[in-house]
């Protein structure tokens, strides 16, 4: 399952972001591609989003790929140590083929 995510993921957006994502985990779609290519600033709020995602998806044995991310977003992911934690791709594409 791919989300597609734009704007920014902050502290007024993150409670919505949290709900698609467990609605579609919740659902049965564990294998899951966040499309951040539009999204173009993170905060904490959405770096707790992402690990419960991880957490809530890698629990039923699938996993988040993040696909696209900006420079800038690629930056808080890295100085916060979530490149560590889940994959990054390029694309869509290849992090929908990085599930095999």
């Amino acid at each position: 399952t791919t989300v597609h995510v734009s704007g920014s993921v902050d502290g007024r957006t993150a409670d919505d972001l949290q709900h698609v994502l467990s609605r579609e985990v919740e659902a049965g779609h564990h294998k899951v591609v966040a499309d951040f290519g539009e999204v173009d600033y993170t905060s904490s709020a959405g770096l707790r989003v992402l690990l419960a995602t991880v957490k809530q998806t890698r629990s039923r044995g699938g996993d988040l790929r993040l696909a696209g991310p900006n420079p800038e977003v690629l930056k808080v992911l890295t100085l916060s140590g979530f490149t560590g934690i889940l994959r990054v791709f390029a694309t869509v594409d290849a992090a929908v083929e990085s599930f095999g």
